[in-house]
């Protein structure tokens, strides 16, 4: 039976950092219609987590051992900086189990608006979530009904070219999973890599046969990464994308690898090759006719 209200056992996870008066998403989603329970996560090693909880209440800020989960996955580097959201996605799993959450969906903090891609018809035309309780109720309602680890919303970006843009044309889902991932607690993964660990953990997940996929119908805008102090701003800052990019052709040199990217302001940036990311299967009319194979005995006496 479909969803109409989301059920007691769901939240949203917002992943913050440093930035307790800048929860952007916060207000975004409460505007958008939401009205679940909402749990900021941030980690024992902030020293703004006084104004989280001042904020937001005590209740409803949780706090977790950062270096305790830093030892539960593989980092990919022998660096000490854990200015990262990878600890926060790994950690929520346990923090969901405490607090008898059973599915929850990890946002980020710099969440601007909620829009629909397309309308009745599946004619690309971008429009507000007004309703975000029912979107998500439809999302859980799928994402019950398929064999996928994680499913998350579209980013805004993945529709470059607008409706004459390959997603725009084909509305298909996409074997990526990036910044809103929706988990239950009865199929939990791991996030690998301190930095790019969506795009770690979708590729290098897949090539085990895990689905994480991407639903093109609704999708997040954000502020841009750069402009907004705090949180993982300052470890972009630092590197750039070309460290970032290179943590994922760690995970997966078969498949991801680094390229240069963009119109006017060119960077290098991760490039994923499907063809060599994930499982494929042969269509039924390319296998070879079956033959029956009698097996025969001997009575001796």
């Amino acid at each position: 039976m479909a969803l109409k209200t989301l059920p007691n056992n769901f939240a949203v996870f917002i992943l913050s950092h440093g930035r307790a008066n800048h929860v952007v998403t916060q207000r975004t989603i409460r505007n958008s219609g939401y009205t679940g329970k909402v749990f900021i996560i941030i980690d024992d090693e902030d020293p703004t987590a006084d104004e989280y909880k001042e904020q937001f209440g005590d209740d409803n800020v949780i706090v977790f051992d950062k270096e305790a989960t830093a030892a539960t996955f593989d980092e990919a580097d022998n660096f000490k900086d854990r200015r990262a959201i990878v600890y926060a996605r790994n950690a929520s799993f346990q923090i969901a189990k405490d607090l008898g959450i059973k599915y929850f969906i990890q946002l980020d903090d710099d969440y601007t608006s909620f829009v629909f891609k397309y309308d009745e018809a599946m004619i690309y035309k971008e429009t507000p979530v007004e309703d975000l309780d029912r979107a998500l109720c439809l999302m859980l309602d799928y994402y019950k009904s398929i064999p996928a680890t994680s499913i998350a919303f579209a980013q805004n970006g993945d529709f470059i070219g607008g409706s004459k843009g390959k997603l725009a044309m084909n509305c298909k889902p996409m074997r990526k999973c990036m910044n809103t991932f929706i988990c239950c607690t009865d199929n939990p993964f791991q996030f690998v890599g301190r930095i790019n660990e969506d795009v770690n953990t979708y590729t290098h997940k897949a090539s085990t046969g895990m689905l994480l996929l991407t639903i093109p119908n609704i999708a997040i805008i954000q502020m841009q990464t750069q402009g907004n102090s705090g949180g993982m701003t300052d470890i972009y800052l630092d590197g750039g994308t070309y460290v970032k990019s290179f943590y994922s052709v760690i995970f997966s040199p078969s498949c991801v690898t680094v390229q240069d990217m963009g119109a006017k302001h060119r960077r290098l940036h991760h490039h994923v090759s499907w063809r060599h990311a994930v499982p494929c299967i042969i269509q039924d009319r390319h296998q070879k006719p079956k033959t029956s194979h009698r097996a025969t005995s001997t009575d001796n006496g």
